[in-house]
C-alpha cells in the first residue's frame, strides 16, 4: 500500500499543477489522464464540448461487457485567489498529513487514487469491468457529465452502479438535493434619474423579483416534507448575485440576477417554475406600458435532480461492503450522481476529503484520507476479481 500512496501523491501533484478552473480548458489534464490508462490497458472514450475546448474521459478496464461499476470524479475546479492562500493553490504543499492545493479534495484526490489503482485493475482477472470517468464543468452547471452518459447511453456499456467520489470524509452519501441554476435578465430602458417615470428601470423590477423568490422561499419552507432527511429540511432558494445599472443619476437600463433552487421533491421545482413564469408576464406586462421592447428573460443553467434515497440501490449495496463502518449519510449539496441514476445508474457519493474545505482557501485533503479510499478501492477491485 505504501507504493501505491507514492503514486496516488505524485499523480495528485501533477493533477494539481494543472489549474483547470472552468474558465480555461481540461485538455492538458485529459491527455495526461488518458495517456496513464492507455498504459494501463485501458479503452478510452473521449467526448468533447461544443468548442472541443474541454473534455471527458471515459475508461474501461477489464471485460468491455455490461455491468461493473463506474468511478466519476469531474476534472475542473473553482478559482483561488492566490492572496487568499498561504502557499500556490496549484502546487500540493505537505503539511503534517494534510495535502493543501486547489482541487485536492474538490476532487483530485479521488481522481489521483483511481489513476494510481487503474494497473492493478488491469493486471486482475476482472469477471466485470471497472470504468473511470471523468468530467469537464461540473462547477458551472453540470455540463459535462450529460454528454458523457449520452454517450454511453448509446454506445454502452451499460454499468451496474457508479461512485461519485466528492468528498465525503468516505461516508456513504446515498442522497442529495437537486441543483437547479438559473439566469434572470431584466432589460429595461435607460433614462436620467430625474424623469424616472419616462424609462423602465430594471433593477427596481430585478428588485421586486428578488422579492417574490424571498416569498416563495419561504413559501417552500411550509412544504418540507415530515420525513425529509435533509438538513435544511425543505427546498431552497438563494441568490447569488445581482449586477445592473451605471450610476445613480442614471436610470438602470439592465440587470442580471443569478440564482439557485434546490429542490428536496419534484413538485417544489414545478411550483417555482409556474409561478415565476406567471409572475414574469405580469412584470413585462407592466413595463410595456412604457415601452413595447422591456422583458424578462429566465435561462436555465442547468437543472440537475437529485440522488433519490433508494435503500435497495446496487450502489449502496456496494458501498456498504466496501466500508464496513462507514457512516451513511445524505447532503444538501448537488452532484453529478443523481445524473447517472437519471441514466438507469444507481449511485453513491463517496470520497476523501471534507466538503467544509472545498472552495476555500487553503483546501486540502488527508493522506489517511487518500490511503482508506485506495484500500476502498482495492476492496472494489477485489470483489470484481474471479475467484
Amino acid at each position: 500500500m505504501k507504493d501505491l500512496r507514492a503514486t496516488t501523491l505524485a499523480i495528485l501533484d501533477d493533477l494539481v499543477a494543472h489549474p483547470t478552473v472552468t474558465s480555461d480548458s481540461n485538455l492538458d489534464l485529459i491527455d495526461e489522464a488518458a495517456a496513464r490508462l492507455e498504459n494501463a490497458g485501458a479503452s478510452l472514450v473521449t467526448t468533447y464540448d461544443e468548442d472541443g475546448d474541454k473534455a471527458n474521459l471515459f475508461a474501461t478496464i477489464g471485460p468491455e461487457i455490461d455491468g461493473g461499476v463506474v468511478l466519476s470524479g469531474h476534472t475542473d475546479v473553482v478559482p483561488a485567489d492566490d492572496g487568499e492562500w498561504t502557499s500556490d493553490p496549484f502546487a500540493v504543499t505537505r503539511r503534517d498529513d494534510r495535502l493543501y492545493g486547489r482541487g485536492t479534495a474538490d476532487m483530485k484526490g479521488f481522481i489521483a487514487c483511481t489513476l494510481a489503482l487503474a494497473p492493478v485493475f488491469a493486471a486482475a482477472s476482472l469477471r466485470v469491468p471497472v470504468h473511470i470517468a471523468l468530467t469537464f464543468d461540473e462547477e458551472v452547471g453540470f455540463r459535462g457529465a450529460p454528454v458523457l452518459l449520452d454517450e454511453l447511453g448509446r454506445t454502452g456499456p451499460a454499468p451496474s452502479a457508479a461512485i461519485v467520489g466528492e468528498p465525503t470524509c468516505l461516508r456513504i452519501v446515498a442522497a442529495h438535493k437537486g441543483c437547479y441554476e438559473y439566469t434572470t435578465t431584466v432589460t429595461g430602458v435607460q433614462g436620467h434619474g430625474s424623469t424616472p417615470d419616462a424609462a423602465v428601470n430594471a433593477v427596481e423590477y430585478g428588485a421586486r423579483y428578488i422579492c417574490r423568490l424571498l416569498e416563495l422561499r419561504a413559501e417552500l419552507a411550509g412544504r418540507a416534507p415530515s420525513d425529509s432527511p435533509f438538513e435544511p429540511r425543505e427546498s431552497t432558494i438563494s441568490v447569488g448575485t445581482v449586477t445592473g445599472g451605471t450610476a445613480r443619476n442614471i436610470v438602470a437600463g439592465s440587470c442580471s440576477l443569478q440564482w439557485e433552487l434546490r429542490p428536496v421533491q419534484p413538485a417544489d421545482a414545478d411550483l417555482v417554475r409556474d409561478d415565476l413564469a406567471a409572475f414574469e408576464r405580469e412584470l413585462v406586462a407592466e413595463m410595456r406600458r412604457t415601452h413595447p421592447d422591456a422583458d424578462v428573460a429566465t435561462v436555465a443553467v442547468c437543472e440537475v435532480d437529485g440522488l433519490e434515497l433508494v435503500e435497495t440501490s446496487a450502489a449502496v449495496e456496494l458501498g456498504r461492503r466496501l466500508l464496513d463502518d462507514a457512516e451513511e449519510d445524505v447532503v444538501s449539496f448537488g452532484t453529478e450522481a443523481g445524473l447517472y441514476q437519471q441514466a438507469g445508474i444507481p449511485a453513491i457519493v463517496c470520497g476523501p476529503g471534507s466538503i467544509d474545505v472545498a472552495h476555500k482557501p487553503d483546501e486540502f485533503v488527508s493522506v489517511e484520507q487518500l490511503d482508506r479510499c485506495l484500500d476502498m478501492l482495492h476492496r472494489l477491485g477485489d470483489r470484481l476479481t474471479e475467484v
